[in-house]
């Protein structure tokens, strides 16, 4: 295994109902040594957030049921044990100034609008992680 890659033994949950999304921001992830588990609704991630333990969360806004903004406000309600303080990124298409103050506020560190570059991403989620160990 690689240990040279940036993100090495992280783990990161993806919240994306949509099954490309998904698809891609695992597979751009794991090229680059995280374990990702990706769910395509809040209320799977609100139920194996304390199980997975991520070191990170990527956040679609736009979902059916429950939107990024509702679930991000109840995942910061949670204990640090549960996950609670966990780093997480917006990734949305919702992209103007306005969507970046509202994921800024619901709890999220950091807003990146959809498409993003795979080099974008990974530097992203390093160095928050990096960021949130300090």
């Amino acid at each position: 295994m690689e240990t040279d890659l940036p993100l090495t033994g992280l783990r990161i949950l993806v919240v994306d109902d949509n099954d490309d999304s998904c698809c891609y921001i695992t597979a751009v992830l794991e090229l680059e040594g995280a374990s990702v588990k990706a769910v395509p609704s809040a209320a799977l991630a609100l139920e194996i957030l304390p199980h997975f333990n991520p070191d990170a969360l990527i956040c679609d806004i736009a979902m059916p049921g429950e939107d990024g903004y509702t679930f991000i406000r109840k995942v910061r309600l949670l204990s640090a044990n549960e996950g609670g303080q966990v780093p997480a990124v917006a990734l949305t298409a919702y992209a103007d100034s306005e969507d970046r103050v509202h994921a800024l506020e619901a709890g999220f560190q950091r807003h990146i609008a959809k498409p993003v570059e795979p080099s974008e991403l990974v530097e992203i989620i390093a160095n928050l992680v990096t960021f949130s160990k300090c």
